[in-house]
């Protein structure tokens, strides 16, 4: 093997070993981005006006690969309308559109919540024209809410958490156990509302099966090619990428940079069963089932509704997760609706609710599935766009 083939065999290792180990609230691989690429992080900077600081802080929302989909529009007075970006979806590894909605919901939470922090109340309609069609083929510029700002805002506890929130893609610390009364606690801090249900494990009688779930659903996304290829066109490698696009999946080590700059990364095709490539990404998913130290979930019914309203429970649930100083990691591969997954849908349901996976969009669906525990360092942010890409004024 020469030098280039090899150096490419390593780089896609590498990429692979990234993309495939963050789905929904994923985004960044890596501990260091160009400072304007997490500018975001520092809150509404500059900006006086009450609309445009409260978007400021929900960019900040987890999302599903990093995609940020949101778009508002502040054309009508007193008003914020959220749309849906239609070229920030995800066909391959969520073709109904779900967790790009939940990202919508966990957007909703964090405005309403910048919102009331400014003494500003709101008054949220979901679906104003009707709810976006089952097939992401057939989804419109309908809105997903209209927001109407109203006196009297209460500020939120867990807002002093919103800019410190991040979502840790690296394995946990086995060493330090969750306790079972720091569970109850984060369980305890968002009730859902009906029909949502919250729930978790720290037993080590679950997280075995729990752990192996995590495992084997993420090597069907590996070995489906359309699926693994969805994450790597995410892909942003090395600064100038990174600043750029400011979105997908970021990937900024100095191996990483060096290979990139000889352009010797090669993105057009999956890692082969058995590959180098594909033996380094399933040791990061291997690791990241391995050090799990628990497990939480949301579930409900799968109506367009209930999808917002688990987003809005979820980011809650990171908030407060930030506030007792433990991660949470969504490890969503096995509640993706594609296919090839059907097996370990199936499997996540059995294992969580104890019942066979739904076949209808009222019966109760797992629509979160995060693993949990203690990062073993700093969590770094995952960059966001400009405040400007998501405006229309």
């Amino acid at each position: 093997m020469n030098r280039r083939n090899f150096i490419r065999l390593a780089g896609g290792g590498t990429i692979a070993a990234a993309t495939t180990g963050t789905l929904v609230a994923c985004g960044a691989v890596g501990s260091h981005y160009p400072a304007e690429a997490v500018e975001a992080w520092q809150g509404p900077v500059g900006e006086t006006d009450v609309r445009r600081r409260a978007v400021a802080y929900a960019i900040t929302a987890p999302n599903s690969h990093n995609l940020q989909p949101w778009l508002v529009d502040l054309r009508e007075s007193g008003v914020i309308t959220l749309r849906t970006d239609p070229a920030r979806v995800l066909p391959q590894t969520d073709p109904g559109g779900r967790q790009i909605l939940i990202g919508h919901g966990a957007f909703l939470e964090l405005l309403v919540m910048a919102l009331a922090q400014q003494g500003v109340a709101s008054e949220v309609l979901l679906w104003p024209q009707g709810e976006l069609p089952a097939a992401l083929k057939d989804w419109d510029d309908r809105p997903v809410a209209r927001i109407t700002l109203k006196p009297g805002g209460q500020p939120d506890p867990l807002f002093a958490q919103v800019l410190l929130r991040h979502t840790p893609k690296t394995d946990f610390d086995t060493t330090r156990p969750v306790a079972p009364e720091l569970l109850a606690r984060l369980l305890g801090s968002a009730p859902a509302q009906a029909p949502l249900s919250v729930g978790g494990t720290v037993s080590a009688d679950q997280l075995p099966a729990l752990r192996t779930l995590c495992w084997e659903s993420a090597r069907v996304e590996l070995l489906t090619p359309r699926t693994m290829m969805e994450s790597i066109q995410l892909t942003r490698v090395g600064p100038a990428e990174i600043l750029q696009h400011r979105d997908g999946i970021s990937i900024n080590s100095p191996f990483v940079r060096a290979v990139s700059a000889l352009g010797l990364f090669d993105r057009s095709a999956p890692p082969a069963e058995g590959s180098a490539a594909y033996k380094n990404a399933m040791g990061r998913f291997e690791g990241h089932s391995r050090t799990a130290m628990g497990f939480v979930w949301i579930t409900g019914p799968n109506t367009r509704s209930d999808q917002i309203h688990t987003g809005r429970l979820y980011v809650r649930q990171q908030l407060q997760a930030t506030a007792l100083g433990v991660g949470m990691h969504p490890m969503s591969q096995a509640v993706q609706e594609f296919a090839e997954m059907a097996p370990h849908f199936e499997r996540v349901h059995q294992l969580v609710l104890g019942r066979p996976a739904p076949r209808t969009p009222q019966e109760p669906t797992v629509q979160m599935f995060c693993r949990m525990g203690y990062p073993q360092g700093e969590v770094p942010a995952t960059p966001r766009r400009p405040l400007a890409r998501f405006v229309q004024a």
